[in-house]
């Protein structure tokens, strides 16, 4: 989330609610005497992206912002 720049007490809710559904996948890694929290989508999460969000991109693409 740090990498987004999401608050992680914020937005806690909403990614957990995301890995119950199957949408992304939780992990742990080891990084030194710490350990990381890292997300990634799920195949499930692929797949919707595909059938909804990539045909919805494609019907109102995004505007480059004026200059």
């Amino acid at each position: 989330m740090s990498y987004c720049g999401l608050n992680n007490v914020k937005h806690k809710e909403i990614v957990d609610d995301l890995v119950a559904k199957g949408m992304i996948v939780r992990f742990e890694e080891a990084w030194g005497n710490k350990t990381i929290i890292k997300y990634k989508i799920s195949e499930k999460g692929r797949t919707i992206f595909k059938e909804i969000l990539e045909p919805y991109e494609l019907l109102f693409p995004r505007r480059e912002p004026e200059k």
